[in-house]
């Protein structure tokens, strides 16, 4: 087991050599919101930004796709029609997940989950979409109730779950909650290796397994319980992704990141601290 450190950061973050080219540093597929919520795919794809990736696509219900288009010149966020995330939608998701890998020479990943909702239809939608997709997928969220429903669906595909306790509990049935931290150690990795996943177990200490190895981050501080720094979390897991990092590496990097951003965010902000802080803070970590 090792403890995640600066030094991580020295594999992905080094000077770009003068004949880079658009997509060399990855596009990501952001797929999220509904008709309540639009802020959790708009963060993950700010946070993405901040990380070094050269491309980001939202996908969203029209509301909250057109609310996060007013966020940003930045963002780029195509409307499905409804309110919510339904099996009509499948197939352009498809299609659009396809051509992003295409235009991007394979340097693609996809975050989904944040702010989709549970109702049937769209966790239906949800388990569809992720049984066709064939790229690198951080699973947050609401995905993770709807994957924790058919574990078939992701076993041994390129994935990464980002859940905090609760969703832990979900997604396998075994609680962490409160346990100490050498217990919360030894489910993660029980589970990974049972699962055939990579697992990044949000806590005061983070989590990281791939069923063989474990790792863990205590980046952080409690002024991160706000709203939108899972989102964060997870907009970072896939920009490094989308680089072809493998999810064990990039939920490691990602983990140290988020935390430090938060560290630093919270110097002068303290109580009042926003996922958007976070944001801003993340250039200052990566040099």
């Amino acid at each position: 087991m090792t403890e995640v450190s600066n030094d991580i950061l020295k594999n992905f973050y080094k000077q770009r050599p003068l004949d880079s080219r658009k997509y060399d540093f990855g596009m990501l597929v952001v797929i999220g919101g509904s008709d309540f919520y639009s802020g959790s795919p708009a963060l993950a794809a700010m946070s993405a930004f901040r990380s070094g990736v050269d491309m980001v696509r939202i996908l969203a219900p029209k509301r909250a796709a057109d609310i996060i288009a007013s966020f940003s010149p930045n963002l780029a966020a195509y409307p499905l029609e409804g309110k919510w995330l339904g099996k009509s939608h499948v197939a352009s998701l498809i299609a659009m997940t396809e051509s992003a890998k295409i235009v991007a020479r394979g340097n693609t990943a996809v975050v989904i989950g944040g702010g989709l909702g549970r109702t049937k239809e769209t966790q239906e939608a949800i388990l569809e979409y992720l049984s066709h997709v064939s790229v690198p997928v951080v699973i947050d969220t609401d995905a993770i109730y709807a994957v924790a429903q058919s574990p078939d669906v992701f076993k041994e595909k390129n994935f990464l779950f980002t859940p905090h306790g609760y969703e832990f509990f979900v997604l396998t049935g075994k609680e962490v909650i409160g346990k100490p931290d050498e217990d919360r150690i030894r489910i993660t990795q029980e589970e990974s290796l049972r699962l055939k996943t990579t697992i990044l177990l949000k806590g005061q200490v983070d989590v990281i397994s791939d069923g063989k190895e474990v790792a863990i981050n205590k980046t952080g501080n409690p002024y991160m319980t706000t709203g939108g720094c899972g989102d964060t979390l997870a907009g970072i897991c896939g920009a490094l992704m989308a680089r072809g990092i493998s999810p064990f590496l990039a939920a490691q990097a990602a983990a140290y990141i988020n935390g430090k951003a938060g560290e630093i965010a919270s110097q002068t902000k303290k109580d009042g601290l926003m996922a958007t802080d976070l944001i801003e803070a993340i250039p200052e970590v990566l040099h």
